[in-house]
């Protein structure tokens, strides 16, 4: 069999097999779900951080040092998503995406985003600047994105025996990855009304005079308006 034959083959057999479904009471691991029909449905709050101007980096700076600020921001968003009580699920060039499930996911999501943007500006960015001149020099600075969302959606495996991973199917994980690519500053940090409208007070409101730390607007999204939340605030962990 050629090789075009085989994939025509194991594309068809795609097709036909059916989804053998059920609802997830966890964050579900690649372990869990069946390579061949194996669907996990869960309802979960997606946070995607985003690390702004990696093109710019590469092409201004020395390629070690590039190199370190992904890392740097890598590290400090996955440390905030698991001390938040968020699960790694993949990461994506240098941005990653977070799992939050159970208790308060939404409050802890966003409490996360404005502990990300605290690491970015107030350890990462001035780290960097003092360290480097070509930093403090650049034509950009060090910024990122985060993008939350919450709601239902499938979790299935994808590509080949023995070179996998997990896939999330619906609006929730596509939603917070699009959020984080917005640039908007100093507004870094997005979530949608069904993050917001879960909050608890002390994921919403904020500082000596217990302000409302997320600002309403509107925003498109294949065409639909939708509701989001942006934050310029920041938050130590």
């Amino acid at each position: 069999m050629g090789k075009a034959d085989e994939l025509s083959s194991d594309i068809q057999t795609i097709i036909n097999t059916k989804w053998h479904k059920r609802t997830g009471n966890k964050i579900p691991s690649t372990e869990d779900v069946a390579l061949a029909g194996g669907a996990v449905e869960i309802e979960a709050t997606f946070l995607y951080a985003d690390l702004a101007n990696s093109s710019k980096m590469a092409k201004e700076l020395d390629r070690r040092i590039a190199a370190k600020i992904v890392k740097s921001f890598l590290s400090s968003a996955s440390k905030l998503i698991i001390h938040n009580g968020g699960k790694i699920v993949s990461f994506d060039g240098d941005r990653v995406l977070g799992v939050f499930y159970g208790g308060t996911p939404n409050s802890n999501a966003a409490k996360c985003a404005l502990q990300i943007k605290y690491a970015v500006h107030h350890v990462i960015k001035e780290k960097f600047e003092s360290q480097y001149e070509s930093v403090k020099n650049a034509s950009f600075e060090i910024d990122h994105g985060v993008g939350v969302d919450s709601g239902t959606v499938l979790a299935v495996r994808g590509g080949v025996r023995g070179s996998n991973d997990l896939i999330w199917i619906g609006r929730a994980a596509n939603l917070a990855a699009k959020l984080s690519d917005l640039r908007e500053a100093p507004y870094q940090s997005f979530i949608t009304a069904a993050v917001y409208n879960r909050l608890n007070d002390s994921s919403k409101y904020g500082g000596a005079e217990t302000k409302n730390m997320w600002q309403k607007r509107s925003w498109q999204f294949w065409g639909d308006s939708i509701s989001v939340y942006r934050s310029s605030w920041h938050w130590k962990p």
